[in-house]
């Protein structure tokens, strides 16, 4: 048994920290959620959302630009790629059958 088997067996209360398999007294049930916790109203949610997104680090002009490229370029490349095999097995099924 691994390190994080043992760990994950420790939480759920299944092992003891010795590594011995827990008693069926010992064992701890799971922890519910409440049910008691509300929804969050449109105003949290969205006030929420700004003060996550303030703490996002955005790309900077050249650092979008310089990551455009490269997406371009290789959706370029990609495409390039499959529509050359697709010509080349494409011809060599029609010669292989005789079908020209």
């Amino acid at each position: 048994m691994n390190r994080r088997t043992r760990r994950h067996l420790q939480r759920q209360g299944e092992m003891t920290a010795d590594g011995a398999p827990a008693s069926r007294r010992e064992r701890r049930q799971p922890a519910t959620a409440s049910p008691t916790s509300e929804r969050a109203g449109p105003a949290q949610f969205v006030g929420e959302v700004r003060s996550e997104l303030k703490k996002v680090i955005w790309p900077t002009r050249a650092e979008l630009i310089n990551f455009s490229v490269v997406v371009f370029i290789t959706i370029v490349v990609l495409t390039a790629l499959i529509a050359g095999l697709d010509w080349v097995l494409g011809e060599g099924v029609l010669r292989l059958f005789d079908v020209n």
